[in-house]
């Protein structure tokens, strides 16, 4: 097939990013679930190229085989990256990337295989992708009595998984504060672990999530880190952070670090 140079699109440049920058997984998901991507394969009407699905129309999918013998769905962040790792002529469809997850479910997917920037995605992950619009499924701890905790600063600062999180906060205009700290439950922990207290307005739920996925590639070691959600009106590790901890990111610091990282330059 001819290839033409063409500069890349929303998504590839999304995945470039996050390819290089933990803080930008969050906003390549994001940008993923909202693109059109294309698939080796043909519908009922044998059409090619871009078309709408009607509801109980079969796809032909096309597989291919791993190294180990294993199947994967490749899929292309656009028309010229399908082109570029293909060396004949194929049948192809384009569809919205959500449509091709929820119609492969339980199926393992790579998205531009062969190329500088790809990724693959597990089952698993691609259920987190569609329930909460990141890969990786939150767990929830809910403390049910008073519980005595041991609370300090960590003597071995996880610098790349701060500085990961203050740029995706500064990317984030509802986020107010951020703070750290080292826990030791003893009743339920062998050992302290990291939290990470978030003070947001607004949909704090997302930001905790997607938080929580910059935090599990980041973190020294891959230790668990907790989330928590910074109450001014709740006593108890929010009134620890507020009083205690000098946060490591605030919003009045976001424009300053915008220009620093150079985020929303063209």
């Amino acid at each position: 097939m001819p290839q033409l140079d063409i500069e890349e699109n929303p998504l590839e440049l999304a995945l470039r990013l996050a390819a290089d920058a933990s803080a930008y997984r969050p906003d390549f998901y994001r940008a993923l679930l909202d693109s059109t991507v294309f698939i080796l394969g043909h519908s009922d009407g044998s059409y090619t190229g871009e078309k709408t699905l009607d509801t109980g129309e079969e796809v032909s999918i096309q597989n291919w085989t791993r190294a180990d013998g294993s199947p994967v769905i490749p899929f292309f962040s656009s028309l010229h990256s399908l082109q570029k790792a293909i060396d004949e002529e194929v049948t192809y469809m384009a569809l919205p990337a959500k449509s091709l997850f929820e119609m492969t479910r339980g199926a393992t997917l790579m998205l531009n295989p062969k190329l500088a920037y790809g990724k693959e995605f597990f089952p698993n992950e691609i259920e987190a992708l569609l329930s909460y619009g990141i890969n990786r499924l939150p767990e929830q701890r809910v403390t049910k009595k008073a519980t005595q905790v041991l609370l300090g600063q960590p003597a071995n600062y996880p610098e790349k998984m701060v500085d990961s999180l203050t740029l995706l906060f500064s990317k984030r205009e509802n986020v107010k504060a951020a703070y750290l700290t080292l826990m030791h439950d003893p009743s339920n922990d062998e050992k302290p672990h990291l939290v990470v207290g978030v003070e947001a307005d607004g949909d704090i739920e997302s930001v905790i999530r997607e938080a929580g996925v910059v935090a599990w590639d980041t973190s020294p070691n891959g230790e668990p880190v907790d989330l928590y959600r910074v109450a001014r009106d709740e006593k108890g590790l929010s009134e620890y952070f507020l009083r205690e901890v000098k946060p490591f990111y605030e919003r009045r610091w976001g424009s300053k670090l915008k220009s620093f990282f150079g985020i929303g330059r063209a």
